[in-house]
């Protein structure tokens, strides 16, 4: 399968922009990377790339072969998969893209739990804003995105939601810790520690306090719910994150996790999808489906 390597070194190439960084992680030399671009292209008869001072670009030509070569590799990896279970083994790599919620708990307890049957699978696992989820299915560099109140669901088939409502994180001695349920506007006395526009918590409370006719002034903002967490534990801001990126043992953070009133702040929606009409890999599929158990609308 000569031709599959060759794919494999153009999309390292496409993904670097530059023949010298793809050949350094290719482990070969940028002489030998190129000397096989120029096959494919003398092949192909056109050029795949520009070239420019700092690197490469890819040309009309180029796009149109780099989605054929994504198709190609996902397709060969599918086969493999299919392959391996015909020996009652499942092997197989499984690309996801998620929210940072999922991150810290639950993605790490299910790949732990789905390898301790199939060790031969492995992951790869990328921190994705609702955009990028998206265009990560759009261009096949993941097999499932679970993405929490996504932009749009044009590209995406839903495999399942899951309602994921909202807490307040507070300090262990916050004037708010001792309540049990919580009022957006009750949080707006307080200093406010935001995670940035591009999460769907985020969303979520710019739209209730759109609703209110506020405008939210944080006097933190931060792209890391771990920094934000921090923060809060050490003051009298607030925070906010849904229930499935909840750590389980926020006492030990001197951390208290309030329920929004969803009367008031209503849960917002986790997505597990896949590229619409794609046909995954049996790994994938097969991971999917244990994910669709656990991420059913409660």
């Amino acid at each position: 399968m000569r031709h599959l390597q060759d794919y494999l070194f153009f999309k390292t190439i496409a993904g670097a922009g530059s023949i010298r960084k793809a050949a350094e992680s290719l482990t070969i030399s940028s002489t030998a990377l190129n000397r096989r671009l120029i096959s494919i292209e003398e092949e192909l008869g056109v050029e795949l790339f520009e070239r420019l001072p700092k690197g490469v670009r890819l040309s009309s030509a180029g796009e149109v072969f780099l989605h054929h070569v994504r198709q190609q590799l996902t397709d060969i990896e599918r086969v493999k998969s299919q392959i391996s279970d015909l020996y009652g083994e499942r092997r197989g790599h499984i690309n996801i893209a998620c929210s940072q919620a999922l991150l810290p708990l639950f993605l790490p307890e299910h790949i732990a739990q789905y390898r301790a049957l199939h060790p031969g699978v492995t992951f790869t696992v990328h921190k994705r804003d609702r955009l990028m989820a998206e265009e990560s299915l759009r261009d096949m560099s993941s097999d499932l995105a679970i993405v929490f109140e996504p932009e749009s669901l044009a590209d995406f088939q839903i495999l399942s939601i899951s309602l994921q409502p909202a807490y307040a994180l507070v300090a262990m001695d916050h004037p708010l810790a001792n309540k049990a349920l919580i009022k957006f506007s009750d949080c707006l006395q307080y200093p406010l520690a935001l995670p940035t526009d591009d999460y769907g918590i985020r969303r979520i409370l710019n739209k209730k306090a759109n609703s209110l006719t506020l405008k939210m002034k944080p006097v933190i903002e931060s792209d890391s719910f771990e920094f934000l967490r921090h923060s809060v534990a050490l003051g009298e801001c607030i925070t906010f994150q849904i229930e499935i990126g909840l750590p389980k043992h926020l006492e030990t953070m001197n951390l208290k996790a309030i329920p929004l009133d969803e009367n008031d702040v209503p849960a917002g929606i986790m997505y597990l999808a896949q590229l619409k009409g794609r046909t995954l890999p049996v790994a994938a599929a097969k991971f999917s489906q244990q994910l669709i158990t656990n991420l059913a609308v409660k």
